[in-house]
């Protein structure tokens, strides 16, 4: 029964996002709370369930990519992406790019999450599509349906696992179907289909991409190259074939199990790449507060300069239409308190219903506004400061 309402759940789910064209997040959560109300569970343990579950999802994934765009930017900036990028040629031809990707999305998808390898490989699959003038479609689907596949098929993975033990199935059985459906699946939905797809303008993002083109002689060895981008999979597979030939008792059981999790994996694997690439290389890049403090002021006046400008161009019918203190702050886009101020200085002119009760309510009109606007649409930026634009507190 629990299997027939979860697949009625993800039934529901393509339903929702596929014919009603619904928001994926917003779907998941409706068709968690179904699932839960058809698993006979109380309201409130659904909310809380489904709270833990996006957690500790989120809170894993926060890791993994942080760590993983780390190493994305050392590979790239050492010069390792290009090495291996030049090495893969060499070896495959550039018409045999796309069996190469492929190649490696299958080898690190044995031992790595699809989360984990995706991470890994994709400032890889940047560099190779660059180089070597390929569509980057064409080069990254091969590799994503290799990871996607042997996430699904293969063990260790928590599906194929899971569904071998609920079977009764033996594992090794297991892994060896799972290679024999995987390896056509894999040339169907990787190098066939791109084939079929129409040319996709499709550009990396520069933050995976070295800032320059080495030189033959500035590249690292190949054999650091291979070390600094693959280390994640050698850890994970060398702590995967250890754990499971020797006790959980013994000693160096939880030390390989803590190695080998993705997150101290990406972690080990950045701080020694960083270490062998040298300071140079560094992947966090220091501003000092000089610089800091210059493009924080250059991101206000332009965002200044771009109110006061939309105000100016505005072609309103109510120039004359009175405001309130609060409603000529807020289309000024400054704070009540710096208006009230503005005011008792003389800079803004304003209307009273008793000239001679300063504290008798004022109105403003957009005209008057507007020509205190062009007064200062000149200043600097701290003149502008100064008058109060940057804070509405």
């Amino acid at each position: 029964m629990p299997l027939i309402i979860i697949s009625l759940g993800i039934l529901f789910l393509f339903l929702l996002i596929i014919v009603f064209r619904l928001n994926a997040f917003i779907a998941f959560i409706l068709v968690s709370i179904a699932i839960g109300i058809g698993q006979g569970m109380e309201l409130n343990a659904i909310v809380g369930s489904i709270e833990k579950g996006i957690g500790n999802t989120l809170g894993f994934l926060v890791m993994i990519l942080g760590l993983g765009a780390m190493l994305g930017k050392l590979v790239a900036e050492s010069g390792a992406a290009q090495k291996i990028t030049n090495g893969l040629i060499s070896i495959f031809g550039i018409k045999n790019t796309r069996t190469a990707v492929m190649l490696t999305g299958f080898i690190v998808g044995i031992t790595m999450f699809y989360s984990v390898g995706f991470v890994i490989l994709v400032p890889l699959v940047f560099t190779v599509a660059t180089a070597t003038g390929l569509s980057l479609i064409s080069i990254a689907l091969p590799m994503l349906a290799a990871l996607s596949v042997t996430h699904g098929f293969l063990p260790p993975h928590p599906a194929p696992s899971a569904l071998s033990v609920m079977f009764e199935a033996d594992l090794g059985k297991t892994l060896i179907y799972g290679v024999i459906v995987a390896i056509p699946a894999i040339l169907i939905s990787g190098p066939l289909l791109t084939r079929f797809i129409p040319k996709v303008e499709a550009k990396p993002l520069k933050e995976f991409m070295a800032s320059k083109v080495f030189e033959e002689e500035e590249l690292p060895s190949l054999t650091n190259s291979l070390i600094t981008a693959l280390l994640p999979v050698i850890l994970i597979g060398f702590s995967t074939l250890i754990s499971s030939v020797i006790a959980e008792d013994h000693f160096l059981y939880s030390l390989i199990k803590f190695i080998g999790n993705p997150v101290i994996a990406l972690l080990l694997t950045v701080l020694i790449a960083k270490k062998m690439n040298g300071e140079k290389n560094a992947i966090m890049v220091n501003y000092s507060d000089k610089e800091l403090a210059a493009g924080v002021a250059r991101e206000l006046k332009s965002f200044i300069t771009d109110h006061v400008n939309q105000i100016l161009n505005e072609k309103a019918e109510d120039e004359e239409t009175p405001m309130s203190m609060s409603e000529a702050a807020l289309w000024l886009g400054i704070s009540r308190t710096t208006l009230s101020k503005l005011v008792g200085k003389g800079e803004v002119s304003f209307k009273s219903f008793n000239p001679d009760n300063p504290k008798a309510k004022k109105v403003f009109t957009k005209k008057d506004l507007r020509e205190w606007l062009l007064k200062n649409k000149s200043k600097t930026i701290d003149e502008l400061k100064a008058v109060g634009y940057g804070s509405k507190s």
